[in-house]
């Protein structure tokens, strides 16, 4: 399911910048969706119980909700009562395992482009009914691009793909710095006292960073991309590169989750796929 946390500084350019950057994180995965044959889309993904069919079947159902939630706040409430009755099952799996590949693949390019067209019309402060709290425009496109990248990480390392990262992994980062509470609040956790210094290298070379403690006690450096992995729950931490100091980073960084829902299980150490 999806984020629930807004993305930070201000954005006074609209929502056409994170919506480029969602239509491209989105062309990223057709492109590694489209050369597959029907037969790969029934491939058991590391998602435990999903094969890729689901992963883009999750994405559709979501991504069609979305949509109601920007234009048809009671055609969404009345969605979303169904669900929590149980009328829905799996968030869209059983109507994607039903389709032939071309139609899955429809409805998720369907369902996108109507998502996104009517997310650039909104106001990045305009607030949307969601499962959950109420979300900021803004944070609901940037965690609808958080789920594209994390999913089609599933995809691509079913098959080996290496995919070449980008400096899109800045919202995935900055959600996964923003969720520390919500990685604690979903485990039944306490948020401890404190702040955790993070500096990350983006693909590009920039230096991104939060939150600048004093002292530097707790910290986690390193990779963009390797921290979205983690806190996407796509690696384990031991098998990335991050330099995880002091025991708030570490308790932190061992259940980090920058998605919403219930705890996540997570990778074991090399468990990549």
């Amino acid at each position: 399911m999806h984020g629930q946390w807004g993305y930070g500084a201000a954005v006074t350019t609209g929502m056409d910048p994170i919506c480029d950057d969602l239509e491209a994180e989105t062309a990223a995965l057709l492109a590694t969706l489209r050369p597959l044959s029907d037969a790969q889309w029934d491939t058991p993904t590391p998602a435990d119980g999903w094969n890729v069919r689901d992963q883009i079947s999750h994405l559709a159902y979501f991504d069609g909700t979305g949509l109601l939630a920007a234009t048809d706040e009671e055609g969404f409430q009345r969605s979303a009562a169904a669900m929590l009755a149980g009328e829905v099952d799996d968030f869209g799996l059983p109507e994607g395992r039903a389709m032939v590949p071309a139609a899955l693949l429809d409805w998720f390019t369907s369902a996108r482009a109507g998502m996104v067209s009517a997310f650039r019309q909104l106001d990045p402060k305009a607030r949307l009914p969601w499962y959950g709290p109420a979300m900021g425009a803004l944070s609901f496109a940037t965690a609808r691009l958080m789920e594209t990248w994390a999913h089609g990480q599933d995809v691509a390392d079913t098959f080996d793909i290496v995919c070449t990262p980008t400096d899109r992994l800045r919202h995935v980062a900055h959600i996964g710095v923003r969720a520390r509470a919500f990685s604690y609040a979903t485990n039944r956790l306490s948020t401890p006292d404190g702040d955790i210094h993070v500096e990350l290298v983006g693909p590009s070379g920039d230096i991104w960073s939060w939150h600048d403690a004093a002292g530097d006690a707790n910290t986690v450096t390193g990779p963009a991309l390797d921290f979205c992995l983690a806190v996407t729950q796509r690696r384990n931490v031991a098998d990335t590169e991050l330099v995880v100091t002091g025991p708030l980073a570490h308790e932190w960084m061992g259940i980090a989750q920058a998605f919403a829902g219930p705890p996540g299980t997570g990778r074991l150490p090399g468990q990549f796929g």
